[in-house]
């Protein structure tokens, strides 16, 4: 049963980052981080508060960080934060063990994920994630980028955004804008940071959405050729990352749990 959550923790004072943390009530099973989308421009972590209560009934000790955004947001200031994050919960007293914590994320959230799973060899879970960036940038380079509409995407629920399908224009105004430089398309694509001591991973993706479906394919086959062990769904229709939540919660709660050894 869940505790009453703990909200703006400062794991980051000289950038005001904070995260909010959500107790069990007894021994925790395992900690999980949950990390918002929202096309490194928009987003917050108390938009996570559905997926974060899911994993806390569950027996999860749940971290939900921000990040750095818009221009101070470009490209690898998010994953700086993430390293930062990572040194914190390793140097702070939490409840439960660091030998068994997992990352979640959808769209921006999952590339995020990724790129923790990657990285430090824990297990991670993509829903829709932006995965192919370098190649989908160079066969789409007549594509205008557009931002649209984003009014409402402070408020709106992450799983009612970006649910008409694709809009290359949008996609990759967003990509670009995370990095505005070319010389890094490369160093922000999670399949070239693949090593065989990378983290299993749980891969979803809507066939016909706003994200391509080939940032899982390709991520897959890095996976794959390094031999690291790994899942992928592949979902009917439209729905763009927590819109379809309810669909795979207990799949990849389930690979949470078999990769952290938890049953």
């Amino acid at each position: 049963m869940a505790t009453k959550t703990i909200l703006n923790v400062y794991y980051d004072d000289p950038h005001e980052l904070a995260l909010d943390l959500y107790p069990t009530r007894g021994p925790a099973r395992a900690g999980v981080i949950v990390i918002h989308g929202g096309g490194w421009f928009r987003g917050d972590k108390r938009k996570e508060a559905d997926w974060a209560n899911r994993l806390n009934a569950r027996g999860f000790f749940v971290l939900a960080p921000n990040y750095r955004e818009n221009d101070s947001g470009h490209f690898p200031a998010p994953l700086d934060d993430m390293a930062k994050l990572w040194d914190w919960v390793h140097r702070r007293d939490l409840p439960f063990n660091r030998r068994q914590l997992a990352v979640v994320g959808a769209s921006a959230g999952g590339n995020l994920a990724v790129e923790m799973a990657l990285k430090y060899g824990i297990p991670g879970v993509s829903l829709s994630g932006i995965l192919d960036i370098e190649n989908w940038l160079a066969q789409h380079q007549d594509v205008v980028a557009k931002q649209g509409d984003t009014s409402n995407f402070a408020t709106a629920a992450s799983s009612t955004i970006n649910q008409t399908g694709a809009n290359d224009s949008f996609y990759k105004w967003f990509i670009t804008n995370y990095l505005p430089h070319p010389a890094d398309y490369a160093a922000a694509t999670p399949a070239n940071h693949v090593t065989s001591a990378s983290g299993p991973l749980y891969l979803a993706n809507s066939l016909n959405e706003f994200v391509p479906t080939s940032g899982v394919t390709q991520l897959s086959a890095a996976l794959g050729a390094a031999g690291i062990p790994h899942s992928t769904r592949m979902l009917a229709g439209t729905r763009h990352g927590e819109a379809y939540l309810d669909d795979v919660f207990a799949d990849t709660t389930g690979f949470i749990e078999h990769s952290l050894g938890l049953k």
